[in-house]
């Protein structure tokens, strides 16, 4: 017989951190949540971009989100090295995606196009900060659906993703502006 009580108990220690809600950085909390409907999802993450100081580095299914698209783009202006890879759907044509306008702004852009599709939604921060979570980069995201964001302060973890990342864009292909 199989004795389940440690993993009961594994799980219900992360079910109650969930439960916490959003926590701040600030507070040296190594995580942060956000659901919708009733929070600020994209505001969180735009905060995220608006504090990276030297790379971001994206993996998107959808993309429409004006206001974190903005955000990314002042983000490539000051400076920050800015790469995307998003899903192959993006590029169909009638796609009404944020690929061209950030493609304009000198963001480089990869299509994720093998797979049947690319649903990751990641974004790294400066080699230490992880986001991730069911939440696409999308007006619906924020407004219409039930939906998860996961920011996670861990340089490891980070690197595990980065390193994801890189697999990825070596299987994708540059879109070209």
């Amino acid at each position: 017989m199989i004795n389940l009580k440690p993993l009961y108990s594994k799980l219900g220690l992360v079910i109650c951190l969930f439960c916490l809600g959003p926590l701040s950085f600030a507070d040296t909390s190594a995580y942060q949540v956000c659901f919708t409907p009733g929070q600020d999802c994209t505001g969180l993450i735009v905060k995220q971009i608006d504090a990276a100081k030297n790379n971001i580095w994206v993996q998107a299914y959808s993309f429409t989100s004006y206001q974190i698209g903005d955000a990314l783009v002042r983000a490539e202006e000051r400076g920050v090295n800015v790469q995307i890879i998003m899903d192959k759907s993006n590029f169909e044509p009638g796609a009404h995606g944020s690929a061209q306008y950030l493609l304009r702004h000198g963001i480089k852009i990869w299509n994720d196009y093998q797979l049947n599709i690319a649903h990751n939604k990641v974004m790294i921060f400066d080699n230490d900060i992880v986001e991730t979570g069911s939440f696409n980069f999308t007006y619906a995201a924020q407004n219409h659906n039930a939906e998860n964001v996961l920011i996670i302060n861990s340089p490891q973890l980070a690197q595990d993703y980065l390193s994801n990342w890189t697999q990825r864009q070596k299987l994708s292909v540059a879109v070209q502006p």
